[in-house]
């Protein structure tokens, strides 16, 4: 576990292990839920398809296109829960292929009428 104060600043980063050098990672989606076997009852949406869903959260300069940094405010759930769990699912690419989703950025799907 690791501790930390209510709205501190959360920094985190993912990096890509692999012995192919052309590969990138693209933070697609993140959720918070209080009980880290259950990311579907009661969750808290950090990102999703790539677009920011809390107001703290944000991407961060990356030194390698293999190194994912992005980083929140603390919080945790109303009620009795102790811990906030986090589950991310990322995204890895050909490098330098803008045509690949990790490249597209924030993908916001917008509903359409099913009118004729």
């Amino acid at each position: 576990p690791y501790y930390v104060d209510m709205n501190q600043n959360l920094f985190l980063q993912a990096s890509l292990h692999s012995s192919d050098q052309n590969l990138t990672v693209f933070v697609d989606t993140c959720v918070a839920s209080p009980d880290s076997n259950d990311f579907t009852t009661l969750v808290y949406e950090l990102t999703k398809s790539g677009c920011a869903s809390d107001p703290t959260y944000a991407l961060f300069p990356s030194p390698r296109s293999d190194v994912a940094r992005f980083g929140f405010n603390a919080f945790s759930f109303v009620g009795r829960f102790p811990s906030v769990f986090l589950r991310c699912e990322l995204l890895v690419c050909r490098e330098h292929d803008y045509s690949s989703r990790c490249y597209q950025g924030c993908v916001s799907r917008f509903k359409r009428n099913a009118d004729s």
